[in-house]
């Protein structure tokens, strides 16, 4: 077993606790925290499997993150830079807050939230992949049922390794998923929709007719055109995943129930649920962070709580 490590500087303030909170609360097969704040992940990285140890060192104004690998090839050549891609993209050690705050560090429906949530960046799954398969499991669902059957879906295809006398799973990735029937899929308590678009959307990533790499070079409104084009796929789920696999800063899911109903009655005061249309257009004060100014709204309304239902797109 190979270990490479290496120290990473984040775009500051950052905080890697309050950043990945949201993830390892739902799914503790694939990420975790330890009680001291070490965050760890088992995935692939430049197809070699490894896990991924993130410690944080200092406060979020002069954060530095040290970043272990364990694999049998780890060592290989392109592994530690997927590595640092994979944080400052995935873990939001990428993303520019301090632009953000300056803007709106004194927004009246976001300052106690950035008060709160001090250094807390965007975050999502390891790849665009992943983060679209969580979103098919969230439409329509709660978040802790969604990942009940991420944990379920992941225990049965990742791959896995063994560190240090334990055993990790790193999430399915496409080529794996895409030789499942969709009958399989229906039995893990998903619906036949959705075990269909999980089904498409493995082959498209697998056959490289979606690929991260050409998709994360184009704007935002091309990346959800693209992924629209696919049944089962609509703007609510393009959009999420837009956020949580690609890391982009100005995405807002106005369909998002979270969105038209407890953003518009418990931030903004009003009496009824509000219309997609009508929290689009309010979003565009956010702009160019709508996707930062959504999650430090979501951290205010839901606190330890699960979020409400969310939009389904099939």
């Amino acid at each position: 077993m190979q270990r490479v490590e290496f120290d990473l500087t984040p775009e500051r303030p950052y905080s890697l606790s309050q950043t990945v909170a949201r993830l390892v609360r739902f799914t503790t097969l694939v990420d975790r925290m330890t009680d001291d704040g070490e965050y760890s992940r088992c995935l692939h990285l430049n197809n070699e499997l490894a896990l991924m140890r993130v410690n944080q060192v200092g406060p979020p104004s002069r954060a530095t993150l040290q970043v272990t690998l364990h694999g049998e090839h780890v060592r290989n050549r392109g592994v530690r830079e997927h590595a640092e891609r994979i944080v400052r993209r995935s873990l939001g050690a990428g993303c520019k807050l301090a632009l953000f705050y300056q803007g709106f560090r004194n927004d009246p429906l976001l300052a106690d939230s950035v008060r709160a949530h001090h250094g807390m960046a965007l975050c999502g799954g390891a790849t665009l992949f992943e983060s679209m398969v969580t979103s098919i499991f969230a439409q329509q669902v709660n978040l802790k049922f969604a990942y009940s059957i991420y944990d379920e879906l992941t225990n049965r295809y990742g791959d896995t390794i063994e560190v240090e006398g334990e055993t990790r799973v790193a999430f399915p990735r496409p080529a794996r998923l895409a030789r499942v029937r969709e009958s399989t899929f229906h039995n893990m308590r998903l619906t036949k929709a959705k075990s269909g678009t999980i089904v498409r959307m493995a082959k498209a990533f697998a056959k490289g007719e979606l690929d991260e790499d050409r998709l994360g070079a184009l704007p935002d409104e091309d990346v959800i055109e693209q992924l629209v084009a696919y049944k089962g796929i609509g703007r609510w789920t393009a959009e999420t995943s837009l956020i949580r696999g690609l890391g982009r800063l100005d995405v807002f899911p106005a369909g998002d129930l979270g969105v038209v109903k407890k953003i518009a009655i418990d931030i903004l005061g009003r009496s009824k649920v509000a219309s997609e249309a009508e929290m689009r257009e309010f979003s565009e004060r956010w702009r160019p962070y709508r996707s930062l100014a959504l999650i430090y709204a979501y951290a205010v309304l839901y606190g330890d709580q699960d979020p409400p239902l969310r939009r389904a797109d099939a």
